[in-house]
């Protein structure tokens, strides 16, 4: 497993260094940093995040996730996360890779094995952890070979992709994985609502209205969304404002007051004491200190 996780550092650190994406998989990211930073946020998407060489933590509502060299992380629905990286230096960098999960396959692969029963909800978090083993680090690497040949990497990558997919339901938290695949389950309700509250985070919601939109009543919406998201409804929305607020700001830092506006916020106050309480620093110091830590960590 080491030699594996040394030829997955290196080519995910050259794949950063190149810069360009002429046959990458739509929606993968590459990850290389010298130097730990504070904590940043963003929506995640449901992916594999694999870490190659440092350690990173990614915080969701209350729960911590610390994840290390050789591990990884599976976020089965879109959740407004903050991540940082908590091992990294210029002699042995932090390596990460993000592979985008795509229920599409899941499904397919639940529908040719028969596994398309229910989901097992009793670890029902839309985020979990655990060790990468040899099977499926050994699948990613042949994945990112396939990046330096595009004529292979079109007839053989999707294959690869497959398996890596497969390689996860089939891992030690697989349940998380094949529930994104399986329409009956408790993490597709809250993720058809999570669905939902992103077309319309600006403007006002009625949990009323968001039960009815995905078919339960108020209270199993609010019992399944807590269980997966570690949060309500409403503060899930409200998780969500601040975090595109905070990707507006990055981009045009110098109207603090519009941006608010924008996400839905009918006071200037509220907005800035509201990013305050989430992110720890009223919005124009957070995004100055994003943007010094790009610099220093890049």
């Amino acid at each position: 497993m080491r030699t594996t996780l040394r030829e997955l550092t290196e080519r995910i650190t050259r794949l950063h260094a190149r810069g360009t994406r002429p046959v990458w998989i739509d929606g993968m990211t590459v990850n290389v940093r010298t130097s730990t930073v504070a904590s940043t946020g963003g929506v995640m998407r449901p992916v594999l995040a694999l870490v190659a060489q440092g350690a990173k933590q990614t915080t969701l509502a209350d729960r911590v996730y610390d994840y290390r060299a050789g591990q990884y992380l599976v976020a089965s629905l879109d959740l407004p996360v903050a991540g940082r990286i908590t091992r990294a230096s210029p002699a042995e960098p932090f390596v990460g890779l993000g592979l985008p999960l795509k229920k599409s396959i899941i499904t397919q692969l639940l529908l040719e094995t028969g596994g398309g029963g229910r989901a097992d909800d009793d670890a029902s978090s839309g985020i979990v952890t655990a060790d990468a083993d040899e099977e499926l680090l050994d699948a990613v690497v042949r994945l990112l070979r396939l990046l330096d040949r595009p004529a292979d990497f079109a007839v053989l990558g999707p294959g690869v992709e497959r398996e890596i997919h497969w390689r996860l339901m089939n891992g030690p938290r697989g349940a998380a994985v094949r529930r994104i695949g399986m329409e009956d389950s408790r993490v597709s309700l809250v993720g058809r609502a999570t669905e939902w509250i992103s077309r319309h985070y600006d403007r006002t919601i009625r949990i009323s209205d968001l039960a009815d939109e995905v078919g339960v009543s108020v209270a199993t919406l609010n019992r399944h969304f807590r269980a997966v998201t570690a949060m309500s409804p409403l503060q899930y929305q409200k998780n969500l404002r601040l975090q595109q607020a905070r990707l507006r700001l990055i981009a045009a830092p110098d109207d603090v007051a519009a941006v608010g506006y924008a996400v839905g916020y009918d006071s200037p106050s509220q907005f800035s004491r509201e990013y305050r309480r989430l992110f720890g620093e009223p919005p124009g110091r957070d995004v100055l200190r994003i943007q010094e830590d790009v610099e220093v960590g890049a």
